[in-house]
Formats: C-alpha cells, sequence, structure tokens
C-alpha cells in the first residue's frame, strides 16, 4: 500500500518492526523522529494497533500511520483507525508532538485518513476526546466532525462519507 500524501505531510502505515522502536522509545538508524516523538499518546494507540496487529494479523489500510512533515521528513505524531470498519463504521485516532501544533497538521491528516476510509468502504467515521481538549474538538470540527452526544468522561464525534471526502 502507498503511503497517503497531503501537501504537507506524509501518512505512512506502521509494520510490528516500527511499532516495537515506538513502543521502546528508541529511533532505528532510518528513523527520522522529531525531538519530541514519540509522546505518550503515540505509545498508547500504538500499543492498540500491536495487539489488534497480533491478535487479528495484517490491519492494512485500516492501519496505524506515523505522521511525517514533508517540509523536513520529521515524524511528528500518528494517526489511525481503531479496527476494521463495523456495519461501515470506524473509529479513529490521532495525535501530534507538541512542537508540531497548532498548524493544522491533525485536520490535514485527518482528511486525508476519511478519504481513505471512504475508498476501502466506511460510512461512518467516529472520534472522542476529552472536555478539556478544545484544540482536538477544533480539529475534528474542521474535518468534518460534528457532536453526536457525551458521556462523563468524552464527547463524541462523527463524519458521514461522502464522495467529498
Amino acid at each position: 500500500m502507498n503511503d497517503l500524501r497531503t501537501p504537507r505531510l506524509r501518512l505512512r502505515a506502521i509494520d510490528a518492526d516500527e511499532a516495537a522502536r515506538i513502543l521502546a522509545g528508541v529511533a532505528g538508524p532510518d528513523d527520522a523522529w522529531a525531538p519530541d516523538f514519540p509522546f505518550e499518546g503515540d505509545r498508547v494507540a500504538v500499543g492498540a494497533f500491536a495487539r489488534r496487529a497480533a491478535e487479528s494479523g495484517e490491519q492494512r489500510p485500516f492501519s496505524h500511520y506515523v505522521i511525517a512533515s514533508l517540509a523536513d521528513g520529521l515524524i511528528i505524531g500518528g494517526i489511525g483507525f481503531r479496527g476494521h470498519p463495523t456495519n461501515g463504521r470506524v473509529e479513529v485516532g490521532y495525535g501530534l508532538v507538541p512542537s508540531a501544533r497548532g498548524r493544522g497538521y491533525a485536520a490535514e491528516a485527518l482528511s486525508a485518513l476519511l478519504a481513505l476510509a471512504h475508498e476501502h468502504g466506511a460510512s461512518v467515521v467516529e472520534a472522542a476526546t476529552t472536555p478539556n481538549n478544545v484544540a482536538s474538538q477544533r480539529t475534528l470540527e474542521r474535518a468534518g466532525f460534528h457532536v453526536v452526544g457525551t458521556d462523563e468522561r468524552l464527547i463524541h464525534f462523527e463524519v458521514a462519507l461522502t464522495t467529498t471526502h
């Protein structure tokens, strides 16, 4: 499977070896990590991806992707699906290192993932964030998501995929 590209980013699906390096926080000789990569959110997401892959096998295209800046080639975060679609619905999660936040990269990466999900048969993409994470809420809204509910811990968002994603 080819990398996903946006005007400023390259998203590349990780494999088990790269997942292990991210979980250990030890870059390999060919890894170009931003100085603050990986952060705790990366490790949590990659750990969940690694468990799914170990249990269910190949996850692509509903995989975990590292996000690299095209400007300098550094990996600045991750984005991915939380499993394969069920009844056309799939959940996503994402995170950027602190040094890359506030530049619209997450919404740009989300748009690429939405197009991929649509291309592979998903009809709705879900996401959730904590009530105090206003930046993530705005990111989801910029990518076309809308609030569908709240509970004691999270605000739940979704977007219906159309030919525009």
